[in-house]
């Protein structure tokens, strides 16, 4: 897969500048984000050149919209593979955080366009903490490639390895390797619903993105995002 790179200094969100600016295949990597955001009302924190900002513009040929979920599988493997050769410990906390042991390193944020039964388009933003030292944030739990091992690590080599790995990815079968990779893939830990705190462990997730839980109790419990939480 061919990608055109465009490097900018400054945006609000590499989504919406993809959105507004690319056509085809695209990655636009920002050394900084004035509005960076995760998943729902999440905020992401960066320090100004210092870490991993980019969005894929990717236009699905063979992906079913009942299947989009691959895509989010794909490039959590592409990201978690990535880092993982270099620090070890890296698992993607479902639908598709990436955790080193229980630090949150890289966050993704997908937007698809739906036309029918097709997708029509999909811009993937990722963030990766890689060389800021510290974080001021309010957010429970960053941890930056910097704090792992102590060096700076090209950011520009980490984007190819990453794109390339998504290339080898996606439009192929990788439920198992992602099941595997998952943060919490064994035993009972705790999370939290609407009825409150419990304790299950992780059982399947759903070609629809569908996390399956089960409980103490042998109660099955099945969550789409934000539905359920994980307890840190």
């Amino acid at each position: 897969m061919k990608w055109e790179i465009v490097h900018i200094d400054e945006t609000d969100s590499t989504n919406r500048w993809l959105r507004e600016n690319a056509q085809g295949d695209c990655v636009v990597v920002a050394e900084y984000q004035t509005a960076g955001r995760g998943q729902g009302s999440n905020s992401w924190e960066s320090e100004r050149g210092k870490n991993l900002l980019f969005s894929m513009l990717y236009h699905p040929r063979l992906i079913p919209a009942n299947r989009q979920f691959s895509i989010s599988m794909a490039i959590s493997l592409a990201i978690a593979d990535a880092l993982g050769e270099q620090i070890g410990d890296v698992s993607i906390k479902w639908p598709n955080d990436i955790y080193w042991r229980n630090g949150k390193i890289g966050g993704i944020l997908i937007e698809n366009q739906l036309s029918g039964s097709s997708i029509k388009d999909s811009i993937i933003g990722v963030g990766i903490n890689v060389n800021q030292q510290q974080f001021h944030s309010d957010a429970p739990n960053p941890v930056s490639l910097w704090q792992i091992h102590g060096y700076e690590t090209d950011r520009e080599l980490l984007l190819n390895n990453i794109l390339d790995r998504f290339s080898e990815y996606i439009g192929k079968d990788v439920k198992e390797r992602y099941m595997g990779m998952l943060y919490r893939r064994r035993g009972f830990h705790p999370y939290c619903d609407e009825e409150g705190a419990f304790m299950a462990e992780l059982k399947n997730v759903e070609d629809d993105g569908h996390l399956l839980l089960s409980d103490e109790n042998g109660r099955e419990r099945r969550y789409a995002f934000k539905e359920v939480s994980f307890i840190l």
